[in-house]
């Protein structure tokens, strides 16, 4: 019997248990049994991983973390230490677990006892670790945004269709209400037809300049570039090698292409919610960005993108905006946002701006019932818990692949279109520029080889 399946019958009471020899304890199937957890292991141990992803699924008692993964051996060792101490809490016993280590995931993912893997590395190393992921048979949590190019995602996409996996994308906005309140709101009709959506969004500051440096020895640092170029080592280009502040490589346009994929993707999914353009996308895009002139951070700073939907939806993302998203119809405007939560201590954004989680153009409007009748979208407590959720009942999470690579091609395109002083036509379905070669030649990247999407093999 495949793990999943005893995992499933188990976790959802069924009598499968009754065929298990009767020498063994009835202790040893217990609700809280290894044998009837989910196995999951952690491919990235950095900021993101500790502060959010391993917190947010070790907490819940149908997930076990068994392995941790990491390309710096000192994150890598923190990792166990933090899941080795949250265990040895929380059952009193020493040695209720003994988390094992892998230097290289592809390793990892020959662990046949290894359900699922929680997917928290640099935007660069989203895409391949995911593939390799679903073709052995794991089930996934990925980290934002989904892909480094748009080539990437559908090859993502692929790979988890094909092998029937379930993919959770992080984007936990819609574990949070308000963003499901806004959207259903929206939905139905409560300020009208809307027109306008302003998302706001903050750029990055530019950078000092980075001499090159010597590799640390617990650093694998070919393997780290992973598909891109081959460049030089300066730590803030990759990460601290002191504690656990946002890192470098987030600036830096060979890894990723700074907010608008970082943030980008949360608020572009969380806007088609409530456009109910989740599985389209927009049918133009135009931008303007500033991009720094010297450093070795190069990502955009302060930008504008303007998005038009053939439903006569558009959509304006800047700085200047209050971070959120502003819904605006005919008879009122909903506004959106976090409030004063962080997925992370170091997240670069002013908590004071975007205090108030909810607000309308009438207070009457946040007062309103959804009938009966009327739009119900999907409600969840938790993302990471959904996930799981959806692991036992293979039912699909609130933030599948196929509507994460379409909020990820929104960013990625936004990003393109920065790079030209040109209005770029959007052919959503089949998700190419229309009529434009050079804007198309950028939808992906060379791969370094031996790493990259292309080089998967099924």
């Amino acid at each position: 019997m495949q793990r999943r399946n005893f995992i499933k019958k188990s976790s959802l009471g069924t009598a499968a248990a009754v065929a298990f020899p009767t020498i063994v304890p009835s202790s040893v199937f217990g609700k809280n049994a290894p044998s009837n957890k989910i196995s999951i292991g952690q491919i990235g141990c950095g900021r993101i991983a500790r502060d959010h992803d391993i917190h947010d699924t070790i907490r819940f008692d149908n997930a076990r973390y068994v392995a941790v993964c990491d390309l710096d051996s000192k994150r890598m060792n923190d990792a166990k230490v933090l899941v080795d101490g949250y265990y040895k809490q929380k059952t009193g016993k020493d040695k209720y677990m003994d988390t094992k280590m892998y230097g290289d995931y592809r390793e990892m993912l020959l662990n046949k006892d290894i359900d699922a893997v929680v997917i928290s590395t640099p935007d660069h190393w989203h895409s391949q670790p995911a593939m390799e992921a679903a073709i052995a048979g794991k089930d996934i949590y990925l980290q934002k945004p989904t892909s480094l190019t748009v080539k990437e995602g559908q090859q993502l996409r692929k790979a988890v269709q094909d092998n029937n996996v379930i993919l959770q994308v992080g984007t936990q906005q819609r574990a949070m209400p308000q963003f499901r309140v806004a959207a259903e709101l929206v939905r139905n009709g409560r300020i009208g037809k809307i027109h306008t959506v302003k998302i706001g969004l903050p750029g990055d500051p530019a950078g000092p300049e980075a001499p090159e440096m010597p590799v640390p020895s617990n650093l694998n640092y070919d393997m780290w570039l992973g598909s891109t170029p081959e460049v030089p080592y300066t730590e803030i280009g990759v990460h601290p090698q002191d504690g656990y502040s946002r890192p470098g490589w987030l600036r830096h346009r060979n890894y990723g292409a700074g907010m608008i994929t970082g943030w980008g993707q949360h608020h572009y999914d969380s806007a088609a919610w409530g456009m109910n353009t989740e599985l389209s996308g927009p049918i133009s895009v135009e931008s303007l960005a500033e991009f720094p002139k010297s450093g070795l951070w190069n990502v955009h700073g302060d930008f504008f993108v303007k998005h038009e939907y053939d439903n006569g939806i558009t959509v304006y993302t800047s700085g200047g905006y209050t971070n959120g998203i502003q819904y605006i119809g005919d008879d009122g405007w909903i506004f959106v946002s976090r409030g004063n939560y962080t997925a992370s201590a170091t997240d670069p954004v002013d908590k004071e701006k975007s205090a108030k989680a909810l607000n309308a153009s009438d207070p009457k409007i946040l007062d309103s019932v959804i009938g009966e009748n009327e739009i119900h979208l999907e409600k969840i407590d938790d993302q990471h818990g959904n996930w799981l959720e959806c692991i036992i009942t293979r039912k699909a999470p609130i933030s599948p692949i196929d509507k994460g690579h379409k909020a990820c091609t929104v960013c990625l395109i936004s990003d393109i279109a920065m790079q030209f002083s040109r209005k770029l036509i959007w052919d959503p379905e089949n998700e190419w520029f229309i009529n434009d070669p050079e804007a198309n030649a950028m939808l992906e990247r060379a791969q370094r080889k031996p790493y990259g999407t292309n080089y998967i093999k099924a």
